[in-house]
């Protein structure tokens, strides 16, 4: 089964953002991997890291860093018909979102990091999927042309999912209008490929 074995972020100072990523939310290189990159990117990217956390308490914590740590705000934390989260621009331009389905606090906030997830914005969701699929990656949970997830063995950092793009952008709070690179590279179990809307994986070393 191919899955996802590492994610690197192109950023103009990796030295920059690593103590940002670090400050903010307590990541390291066995989850996010940075790299000096500066090609051309303009607009939205195309997609959203998502951080998945117990409770309300914990998402305000981990907001509150990002913000003292440089991050903007795109979308308040706040409840919604899902639960509650919020949306953030990390200083190296990636998008953040950090989220829990519960309402509700059960106890003290806490820095634990339930998931992260890789969402890519892309133009055509079932044809993504099917495309992943022949690239030997393992379908999860699918909702028809509007989302799909994949499969991860233990030793991956992230979960990867598809969702339409504008969908996708409205979620986050910005305009779906972008050109240039994305600015993420995927390290994959298997072989070196480019999926169709040009997010780029590279054969894991």
């Amino acid at each position: 089964m191919t899955s996802i074995a590492s994610v690197t972020l192109e950023v103009a100072d990796p030295t920059a953002a690593a103590q940002f990523y670090q400050d903010a939310f307590g990541l390291d290189s066995s989850t996010l991997r940075l790299r000096a990159g500066e090609t051309p990117t303009d607009g939205f990217r195309g997609f959203t890291l998502a951080l998945t956390v117990s409770q309300p308490a914990d998402v305000d914590g981990f907001f509150a860093s990002a913000l003292a740590a440089g991050a903007t705000q795109l979308k308040p934390a706040a409840k919604s018909l899902w639960g509650y989260g919020g949306v953030l621009r990390a200083p190296d331009g990636t998008i953040w979102k950090i989220a829990t389905s519960s309402k509700k606090d059960s106890g003290p906030a806490t820095r634990t990091i339930d998931e992260t997830v890789l969402l890519l914005g892309v133009e055509d969701v079932k044809a993504s999927k099917q495309f992943y699929v022949e690239q030997g990656l393992s379908t999860g949970k699918s909702f028809g042309g509007k989302y799909a997830e994949f499969k991860a063995d233990d030793s991956s950092p992230v979960k990867l999912a598809l969702y339409k793009r504008r969908g996708l952008a409205k979620d986050l709070g910005v305009d779906a209008e972008g050109s240039g690179s994305h600015r993420i590279v995927l390290g994959s179990t298997g072989a070196a490929f480019t999926d169709p809307d040009g997010f780029a994986w590279e054969a894991a070393a």
